[in-house]
């Protein structure tokens, strides 16, 4: 009897132990789908967004007045919104970073696309297409090769143009190539002002700057090119999508790079790359958005995007939500402590981030912020870049207390080499 009880006892600690093993893997692939229904809601609403924006271009073309670019700036500026809140799936998901520089690359030489000020300069040892201007030339040379460019097409952007001679500042496509053509250049440098198109540069019966037609035909092509894009990210994430099956194929590969993502950007991207190089340089040529003065609220959103992550919780821009059990729910399970402190950073860096938006919308600009001498404005700033590089401490507990082995975060030599940075 005792032998036989004995038995049932043994059987039924094995029944409980595959149900909680069962329970833990129902989690865990519960997590990945809210990671993944995230990812497809962010990159839709993007595209919605970029469908307004790309209505709004030709509004802009077919009238061309300070009224009509200055929606369409607008509505540049709300199509950042969504799309940044969808950084944090970039380097933990290889489809995503393939594709990722096709529509958000920069920093970028405007040269290649259209006229530039004379302080710009007229060459570069770096880049022989510094100041090819394709809006200007029918006719370019590209790798020692004639190339046709009488018409500005899409095909001609993304396969010809984009990143030509391995050059990646030869950036001819996206949001920023957009931003150039509705804001011009940020002549201002550390002072007061954004970028100062004239309406009469897409004006064919009133034209400034030359090549209205071709100007006109350019930012078409690339806003066409956007939505394609973007289309092409959102079915990657639907159901059946080859982003979301890549994240099914291995569970625990599949928290890794839900953790990846949110370490990486956090860390090397956004602390180090995209805010602490232009701190060291005091240089408004390493700010995002560097035309629109947008920056400010590129980097908010990246932070909404990487809460929204861990969270399992994404307001839509209609204002539905999407939500479910997240990696901040098994964090929670398996070191509640590790939780509380992830939670809390993330909540600090997002309020540090608030500030500094504040004072963008306010007093200053984040590339006035950036000036040498502007203590209060540096302070700002780097007051972000402390909480991003304090919340990845926890990011990295968490790798730990879901036993998900070895992680390698981005980094940045602004941040873990300074010197390297004036060499």
């Amino acid at each position: 009897m005792m032998g036989r009880g004995g038995k049932m006892l043994l059987g039924a600690v094995s029944a409980l132990a595959l149900s909680v093993a069962a329970a833990e893997a129902a989690d865990t692939a519960a997590v990945l789908d809210t990671y993944a229904d995230i990812a497809h809601a962010g990159y839709e609403d993007s595209l919605i967004t970029a469908r307004a924006l790309d209505a709004a271009i030709d509004a802009l073309i077919a009238n061309p007045s300070e009224a009509t670019l200055l929606a369409a700036r607008a509505a540049w500026i709300a199509a950042r919104v969504p799309y940044q809140q969808t950084e944090v799936y970039r380097f933990g998901n290889a489809i995503v970073d393939d594709w990722e520089g096709r529509v958000n690359a920069w920093p970028l030489d405007e040269g290649l696309i259209d006229y530039v000020d004379a302080s710009y300069g007229a060459e570069s040892d770096e880049n022989t297409l510094y100041t090819v201007n394709v809006i200007a030339n029918a006719s370019l040379t590209v790798n020692g090769q004639a190339v046709d460019a009488s018409t500005i097409t899409p095909a001609l952007l993304a396969d010809t143009l984009h990143e030509a001679e391995e050059v990646e500042a030869n950036v001819s496509t996206g949001y920023h190539a957009i931003e150039f053509l509705l804001w011009g250049q940020d002549l201002n440098g550390t002072e007061a002002g954004a970028g100062n198109r004239p309406a009469t540069d897409f004006d064919t019966a009133n034209c400034t700057g030359g090549n209205c037609d071709r100007r006109a035909e350019y930012l078409k092509a690339t806003s066409t090119l956007l939505l394609t894009d973007l289309e092409e990210m959102v079915a990657n994430w639907a159901e059946g999508g080859a982003a979301r099956a890549a994240l099914n194929e291995d569970e625990k590969a599949g928290l890794s790079a839900i953790l990846t993502g949110l370490g990486s950007l956090s860390y090397g991207e956004l602390a180090g790359e995209r805010m602490k190089l232009g701190l060291l340089l005091h240089d408004p040529e390493e700010e995002h958005d560097c035309f629109a003065d947008n920056t400010h609220n590129s980097h908010y959103y990246n932070q909404i995007g990487m809460r929204n992550v861990y969270t399992g919780h994404y307001r839509r821009i209609d204002g539905s939500v999407v939500s479910g059990p997240s990696i901040g729910d098994l964090v929670g399970a398996a070191d509640p402590a590790v939780h509380a402190d992830l939670s809390a950073k993330l909540e600090e860096t997002l309020a540090a981030m608030a500030v500094m938006r504040a004072r963008a919308e306010s007093i200053e600009a984040y590339d006035q912020m950036l000036g040498e001498g502007n203590e209060e404005g540096n302070a700002v700033i780097q007051a972000v870049i402390d909480t991003l590089i304090a919340q990845t401490r926890p990011i990295e507990r968490a790798v730990a207390v879901l036993d998900l082995g070895v992680i390698e975060f981005e980094g940045s030599d602004s941040l873990d080499n300074p010197s390297a940075v004036f060499q």
